[in-house]
């Protein structure tokens, strides 16, 4: 039963956030565009439920030649300015509300991960987080645990698989709008 509620309330919210963004993400689509050359939305192939594959979506925060890498291996230099103000308010992560109503993802949810990252698809594969809905947020997103430790990220996001409620993902979701987790490193 929770899986039918967890995915009409992803339905409805996502639908209203998309409502309500819409505005804001046209205005961070236009100042994308003047600071760096490039496409204002960042599509890029990540595993979604079932190991299949998706096209997950987001504000670009980083310039165009950075290439197809997990966050963690690229510098600081990588991330534009305005990257940068999109990463600390996590508004770069609003476009994935598309992927939310697409069933792509879950507003809660283990952090999709690049078909190349092998290490952590086979831990999560291992603990059973193949059969979840990826997610805009997660536990371990909240805690500030990156992709840069695959097994200690499978871990914590197994986690979830005990406590999986609307009451934790509304927590999870209070949580990240209001500043917990510090989204994905970017290495020195």
């Amino acid at each position: 039963m929770h899986s039918e509620v967890k995915r009409l309330f992803d339905i409805i919210a996502a639908t209203f956030g998309l409502i309500a963004a819409t505005p804001i993400l046209a205005i961070c689509a236009i100042v994308i565009r003047l600071d760096s050359h490039g496409p204002a939305i960042f599509r890029q192939v990540r595993i979604g439920r079932h190991g299949r594959h998706f096209v997950c979506l987001k504000l670009r925060t980083m310039y165009q030649e950075t290439g197809d890498r997990p966050s963690h291996e690229v510098g600081q230099s990588s991330v534009t300015r305005v990257g940068r103000l999109l990463r600390r308010t996590k508004l770069d992560e609003l476009p994935q509300l598309l992927n939310v109503l697409k069933g792509d993802m879950s507003f809660v949810g283990p952090r999709p991960c690049l078909p190349s990252q092998k290490e952590l698809t086979e831990a999560r594969n291992r603990l059973g987080l193949a059969r979840l809905r990826p997610g805009i947020t997660g536990i371990a997103q909240v805690a500030s645990i990156d992709m840069s430790d695959p097994e200690l990220l499978a871990k914590y996001d197994a986690t979830y698989l005990q406590v999986m409620s609307m009451k934790t993902d509304l927590s999870l979701i209070i949580r990240t709008v209001f500043g917990s987790g510090q989204g994905d490193r970017v290495s020195i």
